[in-house]
């Protein structure tokens, strides 16, 4: 069944022939050249490779091939196999591919690397976290130098300077969350010196999948500080209160809602009010709604864990506590509130930005990972990348047995512990796979019940990793690890030592036992848990235990009447491995659908971002903002400038044309246009409610202006120079102004799409489309933002004290956040219930 899955995927864009032909051709021209690279001194080798058109397809890749190889041999001890130059071709020409565990991506990925630079691009590989990050630049460092081309990393400990001079270089290591924030602290800055993240051009993805697909989704969040509300305590002191029968969970386990008897529970509890009238629907009802998701349906040591006097959460597909990451804002109040923790600042949202807009910036984007035609189709349809199978360097010889399904959980344990205890027997050492922190700790306990010692890693002792994954392949080694398909190190068979002998009695003993307790969602983390057996032609085997009670059944499978078991041990035999396989490609589709309406209502959100974003680069590298508030406010203009007296002489020998009404017009050409040009990528209803709810029209364009004007009182009152100002102190004034206006109004934006997102859902019941309606909402509002920002500009530069020191926001009570922080959200709003809720069931945020 596996291989007609993937023969699916194949047909969905994942080639796994994708251009082999020719990048087997280059191989072979590339040995000729061998003796020819071996023969350069390590000084020629950058002016040789200096010369090479590497963009072509003829002899000069196949040199570079030769170069590269060279290189790698005399910088790094790692001569490279056919395999990794055929992957570093296919990241050259811009796909995805999919190499095994222990095959050798890093070097594949830092090869490609070299040669995107050689053809005169800057270059971010970007890793799933800051220690592959880190240790793969140091790593690599050597066999850039050869090639003169400079590499640096960065990580959440950089300083300011030191991701300056990152960026600065030719190849740039980080994780995607840091380069993420990068971008988005960029947009604090009110001089253009202090730019960080420069302009994006390549970017090369290692574990393409969890970064593209897994976090695609999640938005990282620039945060200031604000005033917010605080929680209901007494709200959740009544949800704790609540029984069974006042609550529902939707199969899925995703949503709860209230039952009738619940909400007549709920409303006689907080004195008799009424959930569902004006007053409380929007506030009480919601605030009700996210205290049962939190105190239902999040679970400790499942989807969190408390540690240190605070709530940390749990990556899903990786199994570590999520460094930097924190539920929406209500929630994370609300799961700190149940465990009775204080409550962590949240703060205001200044900006923030998905993972799949992020790497969307980057003209040139491929990646690599073990697992990558599973991934097919998302690669294709959300970044038009295709896929490119690489064959490993040595057969593949690990034993993959069949699934052993049973009928319950407690009976699948109980198969699980028997077999590990099996195996240990033999000294051949086990690597067991769980999907959270209850279920290793509860594994754990079994199998020592049974006599069987075992090291847990889990979410509670992550720093530890490094240490229990080098010794996991020692003999009768017993590991238990959470999510061990995402934490991307290798396995060594004896262990850290590299001790040949001990390496040979693992051998000995069949290579490293994988053993998966449950099916995962999709078939690709599957597939990543047994990779790490088997690596480089090791033998291994794998086999993976599930239940018709696993989360993968019971969410996404329902029975008119339960399957009944084949023996007394609950064994459900072929007709259960069927329903699982069933299970796993409804969940597939589950994600897919959910990818692709959750990536719908964040396109255009993202578009909008993006001419925002221009706007202030223009407005921060350019003197556009004083020529704008100069053509606006020429009175003031001159005030300033000292040139307020000739320019009323001037204007008194001169007709009142009305021309400054359009120029007002001029000051938002900017937003106006690209906001067209992205509004023609929405769809089109979103195009037509632009067109009912757009800018406003010239007629309301005078209007706003006339009432933008100064009195005569306020013209009287208002600061003017000593002496004049010159031109460089009143464009940086002039810059900060709208700056800070553009900025407060993109924030205020992000909190209306916010408001939006939580009440969209009630659409749904007057049949209307929430989609649509999403689009018709946040294009209405974006409409009116410039017209906004650039008339409380007008009205700031008039009134503000300027002085040739600049301008003083602080006395105009227009403060920036003296504090902010960087996050990112765990739950996506819109992939809170699924495939299904996304079609109109109403749920905790829909």
């Amino acid at each position: 069944m596996g291989k007609l899955t993937n023969s699916m995927w194949r047909l969905l864009g994942a080639q796994s022939s994708r251009n082999q032909s020719k990048s087997l051709s280059l191989l072979k021209d590339a040995e000729a050249h061998t003796d020819w690279a071996a023969d350069l001194d390590d000084a020629d080798f950058r002016a040789e490779a200096e010369k090479l058109d590497i963009g072509a397809d003829g002899g000069d890749r196949a040199k570079f091939l030769a170069l590269a190889r060279e290189a790698a041999d005399r910088s790094l001890g790692l001569r490279p196999f056919d395999v990794q130059l055929q992957g570093a071709l296919r990241l050259l020409d811009g796909d995805v591919i999919e190499m095994g565990t222990g095959e050798g991506k890093t070097l594949a990925g830092a090869i490609a690397a070299v040669g995107h630079v050689l053809e005169g691009h800057r270059v971010h590989v970007i890793s799933v976290n800051d220690y592959l990050a880190t240790r793969d630049a140091e790593w690599m460092t050597p066999l850039f130098a050869a090639f003169g081309i400079t590499v640096h990393a960065v990580s959440e400990n950089s300083s300011r300077a030191e991701r300056k001079q990152a960026y600065d270089g030719d190849v740039t290591y980080g994780s995607v969350n840091e380069i993420g924030f990068d971008v988005l602290r960029d947009q604090l800055a009110i001089h253009a010196d202090e730019l960080v993240s420069p302009t994006p051009d390549v970017a090369i993805i290692d574990e393409a999948d969890s970064v593209l697909v897994d976090e695609a989704l999640i938005p990282l969040v620039l945060a200031g500080t604000a005033d917010v509300e605080v929680p209901d305590q007494a709200i959740h002191d009544v949800v704790s209160r609540m029984k069974n029968k006042h609550y529902e969970i939707d199969v899925e386990g995703r949503n709860v809602s209230l039952t009738d008897e619940g909400a007549a529970f709920v409303e006689e509890e907080l004195g008799g009010i009424d959930l569902y009238d004006e007053e409380h629907v929007g506030t009480t009802l919601v605030h009700v709604n996210v205290a049962m998701h939190a105190h239902h349906l999040l679970e400790r040591d499942v989807h969190y864990i408390v540690r240190d006097g605070g709530v940390h959460l749990i990556n899903a597909s990786r199994g570590r506590v999520a460094q930097l990451q924190r539920w929406p804002d209500g929630m994370q109040a609300a799961v700190e509130i149940k465990e009775g923790l204080a409550q962590t600042d949240s703060g205001e949202v200044i900006d923030t930005i998905t993972v799949q807009a992020l790497i969307g910036r980057y003209p040139t984007v491929c990646g690599m990972t073990g697992t990558a035609l599973a991934a097919g189709e998302q690669f294709r349809q959300f970044y038009d990348l295709r896929v490119s199978q690489i064959p490993p360097n040595t057969p593949n010889i690990r034993k993959d047995l069949p699934d052993r399904v049973y009928d319950t959980k407690a009976n699948k344990v109980e198969a699980v512990v028997a077999y590990v205890k099996e195996v240990h027997e033999t000294g051949q050492p086990v690597l067991i796979g769980t999907h959270d922190v209850a279920e290793s700790e509860e594994l754990a306990y079994f199998l020592e019940k049974a006599g069987v010692g075992c090291v847990v890693l889990n979410a509670k002792n992550d720093a530890e990793e490094a240490k229990i994954i080098a010794e996991a392949g020692t003999k009768d080694a017993v590991t238990v690890s959470t999510q061990m398909a995402g934490r991307g190190t290798d396995i060594r068979l004896g262990g850290s030592s590299d001790d040949e002998t001990a390496r040979e009695e693992i051998i000995e003993l069949g290579g490293l036992c994988v053993v998966g307790t449950g099916r995962h969602d999709t078939e690709r983390l599957d597939n990543q848990l047994r990779g790490r057996a088997g690596r480089q032609g090791d033998p291994g085997m794998s086999v993976f235990f599930s239940s018709l009670e696993d989360p993968v059944v019971t969410k996404n499978l329902s029975f008119k009447r339960d399957p009944v078991a084949q023996s007394e041990d609950g064994s459900m035999g072929s007709k259960g491995i069927d329903l699982i396989e069933q299970a796993q490609r409804v969940a597939e589709g589950v994600m897919l659908e959910l990818h692709a309406n959750t990536w719908r209502y964040n396109q255009l959100v993202n578009q909008q971002r993006e001419i925002v974003v221009k706007r202030r680069m223009e407005v921060l590298t350019t003197d556009t903002a004083l020529k704008e508030l100069r053509d606006l406010e020429p009175q003031r203009y001159a005030e300033l400038t000292g040139t307020a007296e000739a320019a009323s002489e001037s204007n008194a020998d001169e007709p009142n044309t009305g021309e400054s009404n359009t120029d007002e017009s001029k000051a938002d050409e900017t937003i106006g246009a690209e906001k067209n040009d992205a509004e023609a990528g929405a769809d089109e209803k979103a195009v037509d409610a632009q067109e009912s709810y757009g800018p406003a029209t010239e007629d309301s364009a005078t209007e706003e202006t006339t009432t933008a004007e100064p009195d005569a009182t306020e013209e009287k009152s208002r600061w003017i120079p000593v002496e004049p100002l010159a031109d460089d102190v009143l464009e940086q004034a002039a810059r900060e102004i709208m700056l800070y206006h553009l900025d407060r109004e993109w924030a205020d934006h992000l909190a209306f799409v916010s408001d939006v997102r939580a009440s969209i859902h009630l659409r749904a019941i007057g049949r209307e489309s929430p989609l649509d309606e999403f689009h018709r909402l946040i294009l209405a509002e974006f409409s009116e933002l410039p017209t906004r920002a650039i008339d409380k500009s007008r009205k700031t530069f008039r009134e503000a004290v300027i002085t040739p020191d600049g301008v003083d926001l602080g006395a105009a009570d227009l403060h920036r956040s003296t504090m902010t922080w960087t996050y990112m959200v765990h739950d996506n709003l819109f992939a809170s219930g699924g495939a299904k809720t996304l079609q109109g069931i109403i749920g905790i945020f829909r």
